[in-house]
């Protein structure tokens, strides 16, 4: 339970407290259905609903008190009322008391940016669990606490979520955690509470314009997260990536970057690349490791300068790196009998889409063709479908547009949404199938040996939602099944 003078000494921008009888309180609750007696409800403004409009029904369920950003007309004097000027803020300040501030007792690493998060993310955390150190995640593909899995339907969790999955980790005896975070995560302040011990961004393309509506309100979105780093902390940014000194502009934290093109403090070369994995130089020295594409090298820099930062001595990361599993739908490759290549990918942006292209053409050695299928998501930004499909044109031989998850839309009027990124003799050389499974069939059917088939989109995820309902869907189960192999994918908790 927290009390009355915790609360007041947590939060930040407290404008006006009215106290109430009761100085403890059972526990903290943004939604209002799941109130009980004795608990504070906090009202969020979100982007559906006004947790204001539930004040009344969180105190007809005996709420004490009620954190806000305006007070009812006439406010139960029988309730504590903390009057703040952000309640979302406040949540996660709240959130971080009810559990403990488990943050502070770990050494939590956040990485932002359009691309790459779950793949930075994951291998710090394959990287860590291989040198013997407990530690957490929470990705887009899973939370794991050491070595427990728990799956997850969002990139950063809501704010209570998050702190109670990092105290889990305390408890387990985690040292360190490496979390996804999402632009919507800090713009909607689901970080707010946390204490982190370093920071990384990856990159910015085009994504989620349907939310930030413009690149710069995405870009500060996610500058948010930098600039709230505490001085002790790193901030490691990607110095390939022009918005990198935007990011590292006003940030408290100590300035490092990485990169794989431009001058970087961790600079990372490739040296081979093979369908098999990548020979990646790393402060003159050379390490092989299992992934590939140019992203990858990247990724792994800064998997690589966030460890070093971190303590790490230089030949334990690179020790490390060199035994990382792949991570789970990302440049996942699975090989037909006939010698085809399947590669199933989450890239879902643009600038995804073509740099895994860009892979693939970098290993093709001769005639082989390049096969895509590919959709985009529904409810989702919609500015990005013809790119996709422009980009995705111009860097296949073969192109066949398909559903992704759908969820609302017509998967048919998505498609068109796509094809209009290409001239109309253009569109006359793309398949359409509305049906993903039969555009995966039809991929792998038209294939000869030696050719490469993309199938990017949804990576890791094992389901297909439409008109709100989740059917089990995954794209290496379906190119398996569609090359004859036996249907035997690892799933994530797996890993």
């Amino acid at each position: 339970m927290i009390t009355f003078d915790d609360i007041q000494r947590t939060l930040t921008g407290l404008k006006k407290v009215l106290p109430g009888r009761q100085e403890h309180y059972a526990q903290v609750v943004a939604d209002s259905r799941q109130a009980s007696p004795g608990d504070l409800f906090v009202a969020v403004r979100g982007t559906h609903t006004d947790g204001h409009r539930y004040i009344q029904d969180t105190l007809a369920r005996g709420v004490a008190a009620v954190c806000c950003e305006e007070l009812p007309p006439d406010p139960d004097p029988s309730v504590a009322w903390f009057l703040v000027a952000d309640s979302a803020q406040a949540l996660g300040e709240l959130a971080a008391l009810q559990y403990g501030n488990p943050s502070r007792h770990l050494l939590l690493v956040g990485v932002t940016g359009t691309n790459g998060k779950t793949s930075v993310a994951t291998s710090l955390y394959h990287l860590f669990r291989h040198l013997g150190r407990k530690a957490g995640l929470l990705a887009t593909t899973g939370i794991w606490i050491d070595d427990t899995f728990r799956p997850t339907r969002h990139t950063t969790p809501d704010a209570l979520a998050l702190q109670r999955h990092l105290a889990e980790m305390v408890e387990a005896g985690c040292e360190y955690a490496f979390m996804e975070v999402s632009s919507h995560a800090a713009d909607q302040r689901r970080i707010a509470g946390l204490t982190f011990a370093g920071g990384i961004f990856t990159n910015l393309s085009q994504d989620h314009l349907d939310y930030h509506k413009d690149l710069r309100a995405y870009l500060y979105a996610k500058k948010r997260f930098f600039d709230a780093l505490p001085k002790e902390a790193f901030a490691l940014a990607n110095a390939d990536d022009r918005n990198h000194r935007v990011m590292l502009q006003n940030t408290r934290a100590a300035k490092h970057t990485y990169g794989i093109r431009f001058p970087a403090e961790f600079r990372g070369k490739v040296k081979e690349m093979h369908f098999e994995g990548t020979l990646l130089e790393l402060e003159d020295r050379e390490v092989w490791v299992p992934f590939v594409g140019e992203f990858s090298a990247s990724n792994l820099t800064a998997v690589y300068g966030a460890a070093r930062l971190l303590g790490v001595p230089q030949e334990e990361v690179l020790q490390g790196l060199s035994a990382l599993p792949p991570v789970p739908g990302r440049f996942e490759v699975i090989v037909s009998p006939e010698g085809v290549r399947g590669i199933v990918d989450y890239a879902h942006t643009p600038d995804a889409v073509g740099k895994v292209l860009k892979a693939i053409a970098q290993l093709r050695h001769g005639e082989e063709r390049v096969i895509t299928v590919v959709g985009a998501g529904g409810n989702r930004d919609r500015s990005k479908r013809p790119r996709m499909a422009r980009l995705a044109y111009e860097l296949s031989d073969v192109l066949i547009l398909t559903s992704d998850n759908p969820r609302d839309e017509d998967p048919r009027a998505i498609i068109d949404e796509m094809l209009a990124g290409l001239e109309p003799s253009e569109r006359n050389r793309v398949i359409t199938l509305t049906d993903r499974r039969e555009a995966i069939k039809t991929a792998v059917m038209m294939a000869k040996k030696g050719d490469i088939i993309l199938v990017a989109g949804k990576g890791h995820e094992n389901y297909q939602e439409i008109k709100g309902v989740r059917h089990h869907f995954d794209d290496r189960e379906e190119v398996r099944k569609a090359m004859g192999l036996p249907a035997e994918v690892t799933r994530d908790h797996e890993q």
